[in-house]
């Protein structure tokens, strides 16, 4: 059992920066596979980053690439998601994945979800 808990999101002007962070109050996240989803209201849920076991098995979705960057701290039982160059586009409820499965996590049929922390970026 896998209890996930998001923060850090909130208002960020175009340009700007906002980092996120998906703890575990229950559960080991280093025995997981992460990721980062996104939705806006009436629309699906969008995949952003999956986050495997190797340092460098970090997956990004095209509109994102270069501009955000997922870790782990396994130290912190944490993962975050770094937010730069914002645009107002990215605006979302920005939601944490966990399974043991990485497909599972990449096709967003993850087994574990936080509760989402909004992103809001205005002009």
């Amino acid at each position: 059992q896998v209890q996930l808990v998001e923060s850090g999101g909130g208002l960020s002007q175009t340009g700007g920066s906002l980092r996120l962070s998906c703890t575990a109050s229950e559960g080991t996240l280093s025995n997981y596979a992460m990721g980062w989803f996104r939705q806006v209201p009436g629309n699906e849920r969008e995949f952003v980053v999956s986050v495997g076991w190797s340092p460098g098995n970090v997956f990004y979705a095209d509109f994102v690439k270069g501009r955000f960057t997922a870790s782990r701290d396994i130290a912190k039982n944490t993962v975050f998601l770094q937010m730069n160059g914002l645009k107002t586009e990215d605006t979302a409820v920005y939601y944490c994945a966990a399974d043991r499965s990485l497909t599972n996590v990449r096709i967003g049929a993850a087994m574990y979800w936080g509760q989402g922390t909004q992103v809001t970026v205005s002009s």
